[in-house]
């Protein structure tokens, strides 16, 4: 049984722009919206794999579901809500401008810290990642193999949760596009 977490390829949208608080607000929507960058293609090894896949879950946004459909453009996509990012909030820092990276940094842990207004808090997103487990383990035990496209510290949620379960990771979970992490049944 092998599950395979993939953090989706490259956005279609400026990485490393500098913005006050109220600027990374309207970036977080965008990101959300933004689809796959046209240049932003699967790795080799990567796209040996879906070649092989019948079956790709992803959590339906854009850039997600547009990397799955790059990675086994013949597979059947299964989107679902369960699989979207842990939200973001910009922080209401007066006269601080930083590089959206550092905001997304800042605001991570904010969130963990209790700054989660009016979004998903770290408990809720523990709770969706333990039901994005169960759902991606069902279908590892049905297929023998469960890939999800998705998103990177979600994506870094599900795989504590395999983890605790039991099953044994190969790679690390990092902030690279197309960041690739496999867990597998130790036998």
């Amino acid at each position: 049984m092998r599950i395979v977490l993939i953090r989706h390829g490259q956005p279609h949208i400026a990485l490393d722009p500098s913005t006050g608080h109220a600027g990374f607000a309207g970036y977080i929507d965008d990101y959300e919206a933004a689809g796959l960058s046209p240049a932003s293609l699967p790795p080799r090894e990567l796209a040996e794999l879906g070649r092989a896949l019948t079956q790709v879950f992803t959590s339906g946004r854009a850039r997600s579901h547009q990397s799955a459909a790059a990675l086994a453009p013949h597979a059947e996509l299964i989107a679902q809500d369960v699989f979207v990012e842990a939200p973001l909030a910009s922080p209401r820092i007066p006269i601080l401008r930083m590089r959206v990276p550092k905001w997304a940094v800042v605001s991570r842990l904010l969130w963990h810290l209790g700054f989660h207004p009016d979004i998903e808090n770290p408990r809720q997103a523990k709770t969706r990642a333990v039901r994005a487990a169960d759902i991606l383990m069902a279908a590892a035990q049905d297929r023998g193999i469960a890939v999800l496209v998705a998103h990177g510290y979600f994506n870094w949620m599900i795989g504590r949760e395999l983890k605790r379960r039991g099953l044994a990771r190969t790679g690390n979970h990092q902030a690279r596009y197309w960041n690739t992490v496999i867990y597998e049944k130790a036998s």
